[in-house]
């Protein structure tokens, strides 16, 4: 991929502060990436698997926390969002605080250089986290592979790992985690037709930790 800004904190910084602003304004928690079918297609599959209530859940890069919310009204209990932008963990802790939710715990995190507490997780979600990182300018290929490094430790052997990208397609997906973890599943999402061929422009996938 081109190197971007949306691989950059900088940008992330100034993308939560003004969506800080704007909750504080009129109490909109704004964008939620990939839209609220890709929380649903999360929860369901959680749910079709009979995954405990009680498992702990990592969602790496929370953004304003949304996907966590939907997963506490789910009935999950143990749920931690990290995010890279003090901005964003700040927004994702005033939309907690509007919905009531005071369990969910969300920290100022680089999953890149994870602190030592980010462990022992039973289910990592990232919903464009990934995307994001393999944009930046600086060594992208380098970070993309520290990225799978820190998922290795902060997940559990035989944790489940969903990923929901726009940028990767599943093979490719497959090549960057195909060392230390395997795919159980590829969740359906939206496919498009273009010049008579059928694509998908999102892809989703479930890997296990081995």
């Amino acid at each position: 991929f081109s190197p971007s800004v949306l691989g950059t904190r900088e940008h992330w910084d100034a993308a939560y502060e003004r969506e800080l602003q704007t909750f504080e304004d009129i109490g909109d928690a704004g964008e939620i990436w990939f839209g609220e079918e890709s929380m649903v297609r999360i929860i369901r599959w959680l749910e079709k698997q009979k995954i405990p209530l009680d498992s702990s859940v990592l969602d790496i890069g929370t953004g304003n926390g949304v996907l966590l919310i939907e997963l506490a009204k789910s009935g999950y209990t143990d749920l931690t969002g990290i995010d890279y932008s003090p901005s964003a963990i700040q927004l994702s802790e005033k939309v907690r605080e509007k919905e009531g939710m005071s369990h969910i715990k969300f920290k100022v995190e680089d999953f890149l250089a994870p602190s030592a507490e980010l462990s022992g997780f039973e289910i990592c979600i990232d919903k464009g986290t990934f995307d994001a990182i393999s944009l930046n300018p600086d060594n992208a290929v380098g970070k993309r592979k520290q990225y799978a490094r820190s998922l290795s430790s902060v997940l559990k052997p035989e944790g489940f790992f969903l990923i929901t990208s726009c940028n990767w397609t599943k093979e490719e997906l497959l090549n960057e985690f195909g060392e230390g973890f395997e795919i159980l599943e590829e969740l359906p999402t939206p496919k498009f037709c273009f010049g008579g061929r059928i694509g998908n422009s999102v892809t989703a996938l479930v890997f296990q930790r081995k």
